[in-house]
Order: structure tokens, then C-alpha cells, then sequence
């Protein structure tokens, strides 16, 4: 957050990252948040990211043909970098 004069403002939140959600609570309701799985199973960025997506079925105002589009994108992302 910016401050009058756009300057950052001094974090006070005492919440832990992954207490909060910035932009919804579409991953809050879940009973195991994306970040958490992801890490705990070691998965790549692609790999997260396809996760992420998944989870996201019911983040109100996203069209589900645009969130596959994104699943498959990443996959795809996935089999190209394989070769690399």
C-alpha cells in the first residue's frame, strides 16, 4: 500500500503469509491452500502453476473456458520444456 505522498507503507500485519489472501478468498476456502501443496510436493513453477489453476474453479467472475485454456497452456508449457 502507498501512502499519500506514494511512498510503501510500514508492514504491521502480524498475520503470516499464508494466513491472508490479496485479490479474493478463492484459495482460503480450500482446505489445503495451492502454495502449501505445492511446496510440501516439491513441484516446479509449471507444475504449481497448473495446481493453482485447478483449484481456482470457483473464483467468481473467471470464465472456465479461459482457466482451461490456462490448465492446458501450462501443460504444454511442461512437455516443451522437457526437450530443454
Amino acid at each position: 500500500m502507498l501512502d499519500k505522498k506514494r511512498h510503501l507503507k510500514a508492514h504491521t500485519d502480524n498475520l503470516k503469509a499464508t494466513e491472508k489472501q490479496v485479490g479474493g478468498d478463492h484459495y482460503k476456502s480450500l482446505k489445503v491452500q495451492p502454495i502449501e501443496f505445492i511446496q510440501g510436493n516439491g513441484l516446479d513453477f509449471i507444475e504449481g502453476n497448473i495446481v493453482k489453476y485447478i483449484c481456482r474453479k470457483d473464483k467468481i467472475g473467471e470464465c472456465p473456458h479461459e482457466r482451461w485454456n490456462k490448465i492446458i497452456h501450462y501443460a504444454q508449457l511442461g512437455k516443451e520444456f522437457l526437450d530443454k
